[in-house]
C-alpha cells in the first residue's frame, strides 16, 4: 500500500516522502497514530503543493540572505574603546556588541549567533565572518582604536 509520511518515521523515511508499505503496517500502526495518510491523488496533489510552497519560500529566503550578504560585504567598522597601557581592552568586544553595531550603523538586524569570532580584547584591526544563511556568509572588517 502506498502512503504519504506525516512525520519523520526512523528507518521508514522523512516526512511528506511516499513509501511502500504492507497493508497491516499502514492500517494498525500508520493511520491510528496519525503518522501517514493513504497516498490517493487528492493526498498527492496537496502534498506536492506543500512542497512547492516550502522550495519557493526557502528560494525567498536565500535571494534576501545573499542581497544581505553582498550589502555588508566590505564594510567597515570603528569602535572606540577604553583601554590600558599595551593596548589591552577594558573588558572585551563580544558578537553581541558587534551585532549592535551593525544595526546602529547599517539598519541590518544581524543575530548574534550568526556572527563568527571570538571575543577581542587587542586594539587592532579584525576580519570577522557573518553566517547569513547556511551557504551564504559574508566577511566584515572590525577596527578597534583607543579612547584620546
Amino acid at each position: 500500500m502506498k502512503v504519504i509520511l506525516l512525520a519523520d518515521i526512523k528507518s521508514v523515511g522523512k516526512k511528506g516522502d511516499v513509501i511502500n508499505t504492507s497493508d497491516g503496517y499502514a492500517r494498525n500502526y500508520l493511520f491510528p497514530r496519525k503518522l501517514a495518510q493513504e497516498a490517493t491523488e487528492e493526498n498527492l496533489h496537496i502534498i506536492n503543493a506543500k512542497k512547492e510552497n516550502e522550495r519557493r519560500k526557502k528560494v525567498a529566503e536565500m535571494e534576501e540572505a545573499q542581497a544581505l550578504a553582498e550589502q555588508l560585504k566590505g564594510k567597515e567598522l570603528k569602535l572606540v574603546v577604553k583601554t590600558g597601557e599595551s593596548g589591552r581592552l577594558f573588558g572585551a568586544i563580544t558578537s553581541k556588541d558587534i551585532a549592535e553595531l551593525i544595526k546602529k550603523q547599517f539598519n541590518v538586524n544581524i543575530d548574534k549567533k550568526k556572527i563568527v569570532m571570538d571575543t577581542l580584547k587587542q586594539t587592532g584591526t579584525y576580519d570577522i565572518e557573518l553566517k547569513i544563511y547556511p551557504e551564504v556568509s559574508s566577511k566584515i572588517k572590525v577596527v578597534i582604536v583607543p579612547e584620546q
